[in-house]
């Protein structure tokens, strides 16, 4: 990247830079202007020069010029006016004046903003264009807080300078000089003072801020590690909580933020310094022109107008002389900060453009055998990963990696990935250096799976057909104002030297898919997902979450005559106890005391959470019907029992996973209450104390905490409560709540909510997982599996897909490979988390699907579990960096070797 900041601007905004400057010597034209016309209202119209007798008259916008051998040319001979005419006219011409000044300086500021917003796009776009063509060793030494930090925010003051860059000292240097200028004009002995006290300001202050400039330095330095050890402490936070060590990373914060305190309070001091003697030396300058333009006006040797004239002028003399100081200063310090960025992405061996330009046609397939000729690896330290490894996979064959931990067979296989480079030797694909083939036929021929899974935040089909996102593939359609703002963007991406790719277009790649469109995508998607055994986990997903009917027609319909159909299955199965319904008018045992009170789902903020014990219509009914009392009296006996039984309890003991109403934290919280309100009873405790004890009886389920505290008759009274709140429910809180009803979908419920409709029973240990088979096969008989598991898809998976297990994340990993059909199929021990029997059974069923449609495809496969070697054509068995044996299994536990030491292990 070019080294200075100003070469790199002009080389990429040259024809803008001329364009504004032009505009800016133009604008001197009318700022020069303004400068005289004071002079010439105060000495003409109002202190009478030229208009000496009553009803004189001047010319006014007389205008001619004096050509060479023309003589006199003139366009307009002007007007004749008075002298009070002429100061208005004078007036008007000085308004006008204003505003074009105005409008100039409007129009240049706008511009050089476009400008700069260009050009920092651009930056940002380079470096992280730099990013994506780094050496994958580069990655293991960098943080990646800190390179976002320096995209971000370090590049930040560069867009705002490119404006200024050229146009600034031109436009502020020309206002200077032309006010200077005007200055000389107006008296000599003036302007040498105003040129002498300008030339000191322009010395002495840059000088002073070189101090500013180091301390800048250094604040961006200590504020981007900073960055980085925030970033730290956010991934290792597991770490960090299991070693007890969060006070070492306090005392490590605290350390940081006082080095960084320090260094701005030093800069503030030196720049507030800086600024004292600026500021001084400008208002030097006016009292000077008092004391000498005064003493030169009393002995008549300068007028009133002029005095006046040079004291407007050098009004807007140190304004634009300060911000040329201050630009000098911006540029100084930008130019710091440029070659730092350029520093940090100035990498040795970057991977050359042409290799990671976008191809919209398959390349074909890569049909040539995948070899390592003597090839050696390692790492950042020197220390030696694998030596002098030549080994050839032919395309179609299935080859087995075995070895210990450090054996150097997963070192082989990131090679054949292209993650790790050779150090000696080379990786080849039909005798082409692998390094050299475009990524668009490596990256869409190989498929690497390896053990660290990482996704990007968004769906988990996103992420599933991350894989297949190399082009765009079919433009997105744009209409009306839409296509007018997309013509825009491309417009503006193409002055900022951006790609005018389209994200919203639709980048998949369906034949790699094994599909033709959208369409028929999930069939592929569903088969991968069976093989990896993640379909059921995307279920479970998918039942937990809420949908609205409105994005999926026709389901709403289907999950509520499932519901139906799932109390027919279970009175079949005589399991009709198994799931209790929610019934309009009948008490649910098995649902909360607060869910059969509202018998709907609270959806508005006015009946949400804690709200619903301060709202005032709810708290008129239960109070009205003497609800209140009696469930406060309920809350007082459920604390009362808490706390006698779990009181002397550890916090970890497993008899709280069973305390729904309660944690172990509130517990000596309660015990404070009982002894505080002993005796006082309802009309004792105040608001906040009853709505404590409230609060627990909400959520007393008697089949599940079982203290005899739910009668019939109370039974019978929560039900009508229910009834008097539902009839008399405000019309403006009618949205609040979405009430239960049997025959209608229920959009703030999850789908399994829906499907029940009801809670199951604590009567049956294992309810739960027989409850999920028997609606796992009714959602398959009645043709919903698919819909419910693609809407599974839609789940998030969150920063770095942690919203799933390790185990399901393995899964995903390998199916995002498997849902590609390519040559090779690289698996660097993808699944380490699953047991064997587990993982026997997807490595089986994996080698079956790539195989699938007769495509025959090699496949790698570094192996956690040695027994699964069997299944391959060929096994490689690696020891410290070495490959030591080759064969077939068979052939290789017949000799007897290492092999056959790691099998029998």
């Amino acid at each position: 990247m070019e080294k200075s900041i100003a070469r790199y601007i002009w080389t990429h905004t040259r024809g803008h830079q001329l364009w504004i400057l032009l505009v800016v010597a133009v604008s001197m034209i009318p700022y020069f202007l303004s400068f005289d016309l004071p002079k010439q209202i105060v000495n003409g119209p109002i202190q009478g020069q030229g208009f000496d007798q009553p009803g004189a008259t001047q010319t006014f916008m007389n205008i001619s010029f004096d050509l060479p051998w023309l003589g006199t040319v003139s366009l307009f001979d002007g007007v004749q006016l008075t002298r009070m005419q002429t100061l208005f006219a004078l007036s008007m011409v000085f308004l006008v004046l204003v505003i074009i000044n105005g409008l100039f300086k409007f129009y240049i500021n706008t511009y050089k903003g476009r400008l700069g917003e260009r050009l920092l796009r651009r930056i940002r776009f380079e470096l992280v264009d730099r990013i994506l063509r780094f050496p994958p060793g580069q990655f293991k030494r960098m943080k990646g807080a800190e390179v976002s930090s320096m995209v971000k925010d370090e590049v930040e003051p560069l867009g705002g300078f490119t404006g200024d860059a050229f146009v600034q000292p031109a436009l502020l240097g020309g206002q200077a000089l032309t006010a200077l200028f005007f200055i000389f004009m107006q008296n000599a002995w003036l302007g040498l003072i105003a040129a002498v006290m300008v030339g000191v300001q322009a010395i002495i202050i840059p000088r002073m801020r070189r101090r500013l400039l180091v301390l800048g330095r250094e604040r961006q330095i200590t504020a981007r590690e900073l960055a980085g050890r925030v970033s730290e402490i956010v991934d290792g936070i597991g770490t960090i909580h299991a070693y007890d060590t969060s006070n070492y990373e306090r005392a490590d914060i605290a350390s940081r933020l006082g080095h960084i305190f320090k260094i701005r309070y030093d800069l503030y001091q030196w720049k507030f310094l800086v600024k004292f003697i600026n500021n001084f030396l400008a208002q030097l300058t006016p009292f000077l022109f008092y004391c000498i333009g005064g003493y030169l006006a009393l002995q008549g040797r300068l007028d009133i107008g002029q005095l006046i004239a040079v004291i407007s002028a050098y009004k807007d003399l140190p304004g634009p002389l300060k911000d040329l100081i201050d630009w000098d200063q911006t540029r100084q310090d930008v130019q710091v900060k440029y070659v730092q960025v350029v520093e940090q992405f100035s990498v040795d061996k970057t991977i050359d453009p042409a290799i990671q330009a976008i191809a919209i046609k398959n390349a074909g397939s890569l049909k040539h055998p995948l070899a390592a000729v003597n090839l050696s690896l390692a790492d950042d330290s020197g220390a030696k990963l694998l030596e002098r490894v030549s080994v050839q996979i032919h395309p179609g064959e299935t080859v087995a990696i075995v070895g210990g931990a450090a054996g150097g067979g997963d070192m082989l296989a990131e090679a054949f990935a292209r993650l790790t480079w050779p150090e000696s030797g080379k990786v080849t694909a039909g005798g082409e250096d692998l390094l050299e083939l475009p990524e668009s036929v490596t990256g869409r021929a190989i498929s690497y799976v390896s053990s660290d899974a990482y996704f990007f935040y968004g769906s988990l089909r996103d992420n599933l057909l991350y894989g297949l996102k190399h082009a765009p593939l079919k433009s997105a359609v744009y209409q009306g104002a839409g296509a007018t703002h997309r013509k825009w963007q491309i417009n503006e991406a193409k002055m900022a030297g951006n790609p005018d790719y389209d994200v919203n277009s639709d980048w998949i790649d369906y034949e790699a898919a094994n599909a033709t469109d959208a369409g028929d995508l999930f069939a592929p998607i569903l088969s991968v997902l069976d093989t990896v055994q993640l379909s059921k986990d995307i279920l479970d997903l998918a039942l937990r979450s809420t949908v609205s009917p409105d994005d999926h027609p026709g389901l709403a319909e289907g999950l509520v005559a499932m519901r139906h159909a799932l109390r027919d299955e279970l009175e079949e199965a005589g399991l009709s106890n198994l799931v209790v319904s929610f019934e309009p008018g009948a008490y649910n045992t098995e649902a909360t005391i607060g869910e059969n009170l509202l018998f709907g789902t609270a959806t508005g903020p006015a009946l949400v959470g804690r709200a619903i014990g301060k709202n005032v219509y709810f708290r008129s009914v239960i109070r009205r019907t003497g609800l209140d009392r009696i469930m406060f009296d309920m809350g007082y006996s459920i604390a009362e029992n808490a706390v006698e039984l779990f009181a002397d309890l550890p916090p970890d003991h497993p008899f709280f996973q069973q305390l729904t109403f309660m944690t172990a934290d509130d517990i000596p919280e309660y015990q404070l209450l009982l002894q505080k309100l002993k005796g006082k009873g309802f009309d004792g405790a105040s608001d906040d104390d009853r709505g404590a004890f409230i609060r627990l009886s909400f959520r007393y389920i008697e089949p599940r905490h079982r203290f005899g505290l739910l009668t019939p008759e109370l039974m019978a009274t929560i039900v009508d409560v229910r009834r008097q709140f539902h009839d008399g429910l405000p019309e403006s809180m009618h949205g609040d709540i979405e009430r239960y009803d049997p025959e209608h979908y229920l959009a703030s419920a999850s789908l399994m909510d829906n499907i029940l409709f009801g809670r199951i029973s604590h009567k049956h240990s294992d309810g739960s997982k027989r409850i999920r088979s028997i609606v796992s096969s009714l959602l398959n008989s009645l043709g919903l599996l698919e819909r419910v598991i693609d809407i599974g898809l839609d789940f998030n998976l969150g920063a770095g897909g942690k919203r799933l297990t390790s185990v399901q994340r393995q899964k995903l990993n390998l199916a995002r490979a498997l849902v590609r059909r390519s040559d090779y199929y690289i698996f660097n021990r993808p699944l380490p988390g699953l047991d064997h029997r587990l993982q026997e059974e997807i490595v089986r069923d994996a080698l079956k699907l790539v195989r699938r449609d007769g495509r025959d495809p090699a496949v790698i496969w570094v192996l956690s579990n040695t027994g699964l070697s069997s299944l391959f054509d060929r096994v490689l068995v690696f020891d410290r960096g070495f490959l030591v044996e080759e064969g077939t299994h068979e052939a290789l536990v017949e000799n007897n070797g290492i092999f056959k030491e790691l099998v029998s292990s």
